[in-house]
């Protein structure tokens, strides 16, 4: 059986069953930068969240923001299934899907729906099965999002279908989006997706800086609620480059990296028909950790609605 290894366990998160429940249960509870509850489902015959933006950085950091993200998706009803899209920082290669095995995480291992997967390179032209872009790379876009599913799934079997976008193209996101969304309506279990990014990234030395970083984070969240995926691939369409030019040389740039996925589940929710989006929670790395490393991250949870 492919088992996807959790590289991570041990230092973005801790490692042990206990460690990472106990961290998870803070995370929730957490009332200032947390949801200040833990995940409880109401068991609804309908689902009106259809998916979500999660930050995907150490869940010391980022996990309270991420929190809000799955307790919204799981709040309504425990899903079947999470497609949970994400992106490998380190290189180029073809869209590609995870399409058999377990992801595995200290809480247990989480079950790759592999019938969902043949369906989806059955429908598709533009995903490929491919094993490499998962297995044996130090990848954090996916990894940090798999314990919190495996927390809030409680006793159900909850499955995932992994996938890693390369493309940065609209056409080729619409056309990913097409093929989920055909997977979604034809299948009659109930599937939620999640897209993975943080938001902006820089090298912050003073109060200004900070400001603006929390500026510009603010400029692409209020795009994501205006639910333009094309608009929103491209913020140096809206972002005033005065804005990044208060950063250092090599910094002047857009830098949520995870913007071609957040743009695909945008796409997602169009086809779906969702008429809004909400900005659930944000901040930045500096917000609940003051003394760190210059380098600043933002963090952002957000769904779409019918």
């Amino acid at each position: 059986m492919v088992i996807r290894k959790s590289f991570f366990a041990g230092s973005w998160y801790p490692h042990s069953h206990e460690g990472l429940t106990n961290l998870l249960d803070r995370c929730f509870t957490n009332k200032e930068f947390g949801p200040g509850e833990k995940p409880k489902s109401l068991n609804l015959n309908k689902r009106t969240i259809i998916g979500g933006v999660s930050p995907h950085a150490g869940i010391e950091i980022s996990g309270s923001c991420a929190a809000f993200t799955f307790l919204n998706l799981f709040k309504e009803k425990i899903p079947d299934v999470l497609i949970v899209i994400g992106f490998y920082h380190g290189g180029i290669g073809p869209n590609s899907i995870l399409k058999e095995g377990e992801w595995e995480t200290p809480l247990g291992n989480v079950k790759i729906d592999n019938e969902l997967a043949e369906k989806l390179l059955a429908i598709s032209k533009i995903i490929v099965s491919n094993e490499s872009v998962f297995l044996g790379i130090k990848e954090n876009s996916l990894e940090l999002l798999i314990p919190f599913i495996k927390y809030c799934a409680e006793d159900k079997d909850v499955k995932i279908l992994p996938i890693k976008i390369f493309s940065h193209k609209f056409k080729d996101l619409e056309q990913i989006a097409d093929d989920i969304v055909e997977l979604i309506n034809s299948s009659s279990k109930d599937i939620v997706v999640v897209v993975s990014s943080d938001m902006s990234h820089y090298n912050v030395y003073n109060d200004e800086q900070l400001k603006t970083l929390r500026e510009i984070d603010q400029i692409e969240i209020d795009q994501f609620l205006k639910l333009d995926p094309e608009q929103f691939l491209k913020p140096e369409n809206y972002v005033n480059q005065e804005l990044y030019d208060k950063f250092e040389m090599g910094e002047r740039r857009p830098s949520v990296c995870g913007r071609h996925a957040i743009a695909t589940l945008l796409a997602i929710g169009q086809k779906l028909n969702i008429n809004k989006g909400k900005c659930l929670k944000s901040y930045n790395s500096k917000d609940i950790s003051p003394g760190r490393h210059p380098w600043t991250v933002g963090y952002f949870s957000g769904i779409l609605i019918k």
